[in-house]
């Protein structure tokens, strides 16, 4: 089986709460999935990792459970599993690979620093990483059928608050993940509690609660900025943006229409041509 199109259902970006961007990791106590195309400058530290093909990842990658990296996918560190690995056709890990469990392991696999692997190894290209993902999904998520798959993912992305609160860290195919930018196409949702550094482009972001972005927001269609979060930088879009109770944007605020909380604080020059709704404590 063959996977085809262009895996419309991985377009948005999740970072769950609590996700950290710290100085060298993108660090998660949930899954991680990674699409494929993706340039990211970052070690990632989560549960299951998957990585689909194609894409770099210029850190090590340390799973608590499985780790599934498919096609032609780059590695610039050491691979770090505590349960069971799967390599697919062609993966370039510069480091050391550390398997606990068992080992898949495709055609054309380069391991610059050598394996270690406690269970069985097994020589042959597993099944392709975008088959697994929309099965994972679908167990995960406690879809029936995956027709469901598409308008669970778009809550999954959007900002409704009845998302579920154990999904997995997602960043979509085309990603780009440096030291300065965060940048996905379309939309980015991140949670509460989150601890990031860097500027975030997206088509649309929704911040959530108690969260610090040291970096700016840049969104085409529109940004949500929730209480108790704070931004260290400017916040811009071409659409509307909201600013809720006690949140605390440092630089300055740019957008189409504002609504702003009395209870939050822009320090910053304000630039919203199509007005501004200054929104009360409710009673």
């Amino acid at each position: 089986m063959e996977p085809t199109g262009d895996h419309d259902w991985i377009k948005g970006c999740t970072l769950p709460d609590h996700t950290e961007l710290q100085e060298r990791t993108l660090k998660t106590d949930q899954d991680i999935v990674i699409g494929e195309r993706c340039r990211i400058d970052y070690g990632l530290l989560g549960n299951d990792v998957v990585v689909c093909e194609f894409s770099k990842i210029n850190g090590n990658i340390v799973a608590s459970g499985d780790a599934r990296i498919d096609n032609w996918c780059e590695i610039n560190g050491d691979v770090v599993v505590e349960e069971d690995a799967y390599l697919g056709e062609g993966v370039k890990i510069q480091g050391k690979l550390v398997v606990r469990g068992d080992l898949d392991i495709g055609d054309n696999v380069q391991i610059e620093r050598g394996f270690e692997a406690k269970g069985w190894i097994s020589i042959r290209n597993p099944m392709p990483v975008i088959i697994y993902i929309v099965m994972y999904l679908v167990a995960v998520l406690g879809i029936e059928k995956e027709e469901e798959l598409s308008s669970v993912l778009e809550k999954l992305f959007g900002d409704d608050e009845t998302a579920p609160t154990a999904t997995p860290l997602m960043i979509p195919g085309g990603a780009v993940l440096n030291m300065q930018t965060f940048s996905v196409p379309e939309k980015m949702a991140v949670g509460s509690g989150c601890r990031l550094h860097g500027n975030i482009r997206a088509g649309s972001i929704a911040v959530r609660e108690e969260t610090t972005i040291f970096g700016s927001l840049h969104a085409r269609e529109g940004a949500s900025v929730a209480r108790g979060t704070t931004v260290h930088g400017d916040v811009q879009s071409e659409g509307d943006v909201t600013i809720e109770q006690e949140a605390h944007i440092l630089g300055n605020v740019s957008c189409k229409r504002l609504t702003l909380h009395e209870d939050a604080r822009v320090d910053g020059v304000i630039r919203a041509p199509g007005g501004m709704k200054i929104e009360r404590r409710t009673a």
